[in-house]
């Protein structure tokens, strides 16, 4: 085995730590680059995940309501991620044993039922509020 991919599968579990932290420098510094979202660039209409790592870094960063604003899932990703992290950390892994999968589809459809209700309350009957994409982006 290359050496480089050996070492990268013997230190992977400070990745999530890495994500972390970079999330909570970008919260600090929001003018920090991201990345782009290729749906949105493609159709013009914010994906599930738009926004939600800005919420994220801005929860993490401590600007709670900042976070809520732009996606009602950031504190919530926010606890994951530094959970996520701190497992990591104290098992050596990248993916903690414990882990419960059966929460993965709970996730994904309560994220894509609030993905449509911002659609449709941007789009179809726009109003003010957490069931909105924010304004100008």
């Amino acid at each position: 085995m290359n050496t480089w991919l050996r070492r990268l599968q013997h230190s992977g579990y400070l990745l999530p730590t890495a994500a972390t932290s970079y999330l909570l420098v970008k919260g600090l510094h929001p003018g920090i680059p991201g990345l782009s979202c290729p749906f949105r660039a493609l159709t013009g209409v914010p994906c599930p995940g738009c926004f939600l790592t800005r919420a994220t870094a801005a929860a993490l960063a401590g600007n709670w309501s900042g976070s809520i604003e732009l996606h009602a899932f950031g504190p919530l990703t926010a606890a994951l991620v530094v959970t996520w992290s701190i497992q990591s950390l104290r098992t050596k892994r990248l993916f903690p044993k414990n882990i419960t999968l059966a929460w993965i589809p709970i996730g994904t459809s309560a994220l894509f039922i609030y993905w449509l209700l911002r659609v449709v309350f941007t789009y179809g009957f726009p109003s003010e509020g957490l069931w909105r994409f924010p304004a100008g982006f």
